[in-house]
């Protein structure tokens, strides 16, 4: 066999050393997970940001060329994990499926929720639907993962191979396994949404930003995921980037909370707010109300917090046990009903919590529920819940600084 086939089977066109091979590697995934997250994520699924012409068409090339992923069909399953969020219905919940199931098989659940013709249809509305999109993009998804390989394969041999292995696993791993399955399993919490999506991490800069997932979930619409002054997201850095030189329009960013003072009855701009922060509003609560009041118990009680409500279950006082098994539940039920004030307190947190979820369309009807939690919380004589009942009437909204 002649030297110079033997050297292209090595090497390929490029002949690179480690670094070099290790450089592409490095420049092809972050692009396809700037793809994922930027293009799929923030802007088709969520409306968040727009994309120059251009720019969007090349993120939907390289997403066929790297992924063999319709738009469509990613952004319909996305929709609906946020519709049925935790429920039997999420295509990738490891509250129903497991943790396991969802880590492991993440890229397999992928492959069953894109079967639901019906989902597709209802979720994936507003997607490109043009002639590349029709002729080759959805009929010849798998082309592109084979061209990539011939690609590889050309420019470095049989390193090239390598690489397009691990490019291949890098989304199902990353994307369906880690943010998919760790993200609503493990982690810290900035804001009490109702599920169970955590922050694997204050900055995780190769996966775009997707590990604060709290964040998105308490915002799904907003194009930045950061919202701690701690928090890195690469992905909003890199779209601040694109915006400055014209190729990226930001729509909506998470809005921050102003609070007014010595406001005496909750007024629409106090509505407003709350509809718009409630995740942060149920966060304050749990921070403010039900924090204290147990270091209050266990301090009458003369014991340590952990010893007079298992960790577990001082979770689930956040949100009535909601994800806790029914023996576990019971028992949480149990020991609020024997504390009259901690019962007190967790009633006037499910009544708020449903008076911001209920979203009625008859605003002046909304407004004075509010106001009567609010006098009904003055009224308690339990001076947390009164301040916290104070600093609520005074909540606004200001749009978030980019």
């Amino acid at each position: 066999m002649p030297a110079s086939l033997l050297d292209f089977l090595a090497g390929g066109l490029v002949q690179s050393g480690f670094w070099g091979l290790f450089a592409y590697f490095l420049v092809v995934t972050q692009l396809t997970i700037f793809t994922v997250t930027l293009y799929l994520h923030r802007s088709q699924t969520h409306r968040g940001v727009d994309f120059h012409p251009v720019l969007a068409h090349f993120f939907r090339f390289w997403c066929w060329l790297t992924t063999s992923m319709i738009t469509r069909e990613w952004v319909a399953i996305h929709r609906k994990h946020h519709a049925r969020c935790e429920t039997e219905e999420d295509p990738h919940s490891p509250m129903h499926k497991g943790i396991k199931a969802v880590f492991w098989r993440g890229a397999e659940l992928y492959r069953e929720a894109r079967a639901e013709r019906a989902d597709m249809e209802q979720y994936g509305r507003g997607t490109p639907d043009d002639g590349i999109e029709r002729r080759l993009y959805t009929p010849h998804a798998t082309m592109g993962p084979v061209l990539m390989l011939a690609i590889n394969i050309v420019l470095f041999g049989a390193a090239g191979v390598a690489i397009w292995a691990i490019q291949m696993a890098w989304i199902p791993f990353w994307a369906a396994g880690v943010v998919n399955g760790l993200g609503h399993w493990w982690g810290y919490r900035n804001f009490e949404t109702t599920d169970t999506a955590t922050n694997l991490s204050p900055w995780a800069v190769w996966i775009g930003g997707e590990e604060l997932h709290n964040n998105h979930h308490a915002f799904p619409s907003s194009a930045k995921f950061a919202l701690r002054r701690w928090e890195f997201d690469i992905g909003w850095a890199v779209i601040k980037g694109l915006q400055a030189v014209r190729l990226a329009k930001v729509l909506r960013v998470a809005p921050s909370l102003d609070v007014r003072p010595n406001i005496h009855v909750p007024d629409s701009d106090t509505l407003k707010a709350l509809l718009a922060l409630r995740f942060q509003a149920m966060t304050d609560y749990q921070k403010r109300v039900l924090k204290p009041a147990l270091r209050e118990e266990a301090a009458a009680a003369g014991a340590r917090l952990r010893a007079l409500l298992p960790r577990k279950l001082r979770r689930g006082l956040v949100d009535d046990g909601r994800w806790l098994k029914p023996d576990a539940r019971a028992q949480l039920q149990d020991w609020v009903e024997q504390r009259p004030r901690i019962r007190t307190l967790v009633e006037h947190r499910a009544r708020l919590a449903a008076l911001l979820e209920a979203r009625s369309h008859d605003a002046s009807e909304s407004l004075a529920n509010l106001q009567a939690w609010c006098r009904e919380a003055e009224a308690s004589g339990i001076r947390a819940l009164q301040d916290y009942a104070a600093r609520l009437k005074g909540y606004s909204l200001q749009p978030a600084r980019g």
